[in-house]
């Protein structure tokens, strides 16, 4: 099973933003202004924002995952409007804080007030954000919006970025002392549990703390949050970030599991190794191989739990052929643990633990440069990159640039003409000498 890369949500925070208001005020220009991005369309048309788009914001040394979400008409019976008034509901009751964008050209609309009382019960989370506001003069506009009842209204101009920052240093005031960088315990290995729903994340996380620190239902999805829990393992200290399930974005029926769906990947992103849970008696599909797709794009440490392993009729091999299998239809895989576990009967519960911590050794290792090039030179001589148009290329030096995650540069006449074939070939050697299990690798090839 080829499972080819794929563009994902860059999503390194804890906190979720949501940008929420009626149709054409602004709000996609706003994401689009804030993001550095124009992965929202805008236009004067109303509604043409249907879907929530997200994407990454840092500011102030605050990192934050931002949601733009189509504009908000109240008790309209078209099913699209209906929909849209549903995920902006939820928008509203699942994000961190709200950005409440207003236009100071049309003043208080219905809609506002309508918006406004749902929010009230909120103050201390949302900002009002008055857009359209493109000079001095017209900043005596948004004092009308304090009629709102939301607290101080701020001026912006997301079309020209006019005062775009005021309002940013406003929101991350905002924020708790927590979520700006802080120091990390560097001997704590930040390790996520991810997974399609019901393949018993939670059970997982419960039987290695011997206590109830996430809920476990038979429902899919009942962990719509993150569960950060601290432990320690034979010396080894760890933070275990227990998530809720991945699933299929044209499955996610309630639109809460969008907010659990982004949460996911920030926790992946936060991590340095994910375990990922595959059931063994569902076997391996192609949602499992795209979870563990995007974990080796992110280029986080990797470690395969078949869970429920108690529930399979075993003759001789047959974890080595469940394996095999996986492999022969994810080549990569073959470079990374696997472990066979049953939650429920405890079996063999500690190994992906055991094999994670592992895994972290070996992301942050480094390699001498005269080790790498000794080792590798000769075997490039012997087998050197195949002519391309007749050009002959030759690789001079080879030093790593960066562990954890691990970047090999390799300085060639022509990076351009180095075939995919042989970026594979290199990288089974280096993992034949080194190792590197668990561990997605880096290799970068620049001109010299």
């Amino acid at each position: 099973m080829a499972v080819a890369k794929q563009d994902y949500p860059v999503l390194n925070a804890e906190l979720t933003v949501a940008i929420v208001g009626r149709p054409n005020v602004g709000k996609s220009t706003l994401f689009n202004r804030l993001t550095g991005q124009r992965r929202a369309i805008t236009s004067g048309i109303e509604g043409t924002t249907r879907d929530r788009i997200y994407g990454m914001v840092t500011w102030n040394g605050h990192t934050f995952s931002l949601i733009d979400t189509g504009g908000y008409i109240p008790r309209s019976e078209d099913q699209i409007n209906t929909t849209v008034r549903r995920q902006v509901d939820v928008a509203m009751e699942q994000a961190d804080w709200i950005i409440f964008v207003v236009d100071a050209s049309t003043g208080i609309t219905t809609i506002e007030q309508e918006l406004a009382n749902k929010l009230r019960e909120q103050t201390d989370r949302v900002l009002v954000v008055v857009n359209k506001v493109d000079s001095d003069n017209q900043e005596m506009a948004a004092h009308e919006f304090w009629n709102l009842g939301l607290g101080e209204p701020v001026p912006i101009s997301a079309e020209s970025g006019r005062k775009t920052g005021d309002m940013l240093d406003e929101l991350v005031r905002r924020f708790p002392e927590d979520t700006a960088p802080g120091i990390e315990d560097p001997d704590r290995i930040p390790l996520a549990i991810v997974g399609m729903p019901n393949v018993g994340k939670s059970s997982f996380a419960n039987a290695i703390l011997n206590q109830e620190v996430s809920i476990v239902t038979d429902i899919p999805g009942t962990t719509r949050d993150t569960v950060h829990s601290d432990f320690a393992y034979y010396g080894q200290k760890y933070r275990l970030i227990d998530t809720a399930g991945l699933r299929k974005r044209s499955k996610i029926a309630e639109e809460v599991e969008y907010y659990s769906l982004i949460r996911t990947y920030q926790a992946i992103n936060n991590s340095s190794v994910a375990i990922v849970i595959v059931d063994g008696n569902k076997g391996f599909s192609r949602r499992d191989a795209e979870i563990l797709r995007y974990v080796l794009d992110k280029k986080k440490g990797l470690v395969i739990a078949i869970n429920k392993w108690d529930l399979i009729e075993k003759e001789t091999n047959t974890a080595k052929i469940f394996q095999d299998d996986i492999i022969y239809r994810f080549p990569e895989l073959q470079f990374y643990p696997f472990a066979f576990i049953s939650v429920l009967k405890r079996q063999r519960l500690y190994k992906p633990i055991q094999q994670a911590a592992e895994v972290f050794e070996e992301r942050g290792k480094s390699i001498k440069t005269s080790a790498l090039n000794d080792y590798l030179q000769p075997i490039i001589d012997s087998t050197p990159p195949p002519r391309v148009k007749g050009k002959f290329i030759r690789i001079k030096y080879i030093t790593q640039v960066k562990s954890a995650p691990p970047v090999f540069a390799f300085f060639v006449n022509d990076p351009s003409l180095i075939p995919e074939n042989y970026r594979k070939f290199l990288e089974h050697k280096i993992r034949e000498k080194w190792g590197f299990q668990g561990v997605p690798l880096t290799l970068s090839f620049r001109e010299k």
